[in-house]
């Protein structure tokens, strides 16, 4: 069901001092960096948890979830916009994630940065 989740952090080597710390004994590790903005910790290779230098923390969140294909990204998106969302991104590539990452952003009632994602190549 979920693909990803990343909360904000105030000071991010801080964070991952506790985050390496906390996490180990679950078996869940830093796996990547994105310079010094973004960390992501994983399981077996796949990134599930991120966190993510602010300049202060907010209520907003971003929460990713998976979809079979990208006909259903598409679905989300528009359903989330009739029920009241506003555009955060619109369906498509995000090649600078990886070459089938196809997303679509929606900012809920509260502005919570919900998307829909699909990692599978068009068939």
């Amino acid at each position: 069901m979920l693909d990803h989740v990343t909360i904000p952090v105030t000071d991010l080597a801080k964070s991952q001092a506790f985050y390496d710390a906390a996490l180990e004994p679950l078996g869940i590790a830093r796996a990547y960096a994105v310079g010094d903005a973004y960390a992501g910790y994983a399981v077996a290779g796949k990134a599930a948890f991120w966190i993510a230098l602010r300049d202060a923390v907010h209520t907003g969140v971003h929460i990713a979830f998976t979809a079979p294909d990208r006909v259903t990204v598409d679905h989300f998106y528009n359903a989330a916009l009739t029920a009241g969302g506003r555009d955060h991104g619109a369906p498509g590539l995000r090649p600078e994630y990886h070459p089938n990452y196809y997303g679509a952003f929606i900012l809920d009632p509260d502005g919570h940065n919900i998307e829909a994602v699909c990692h599978e190549p068009i068939a």
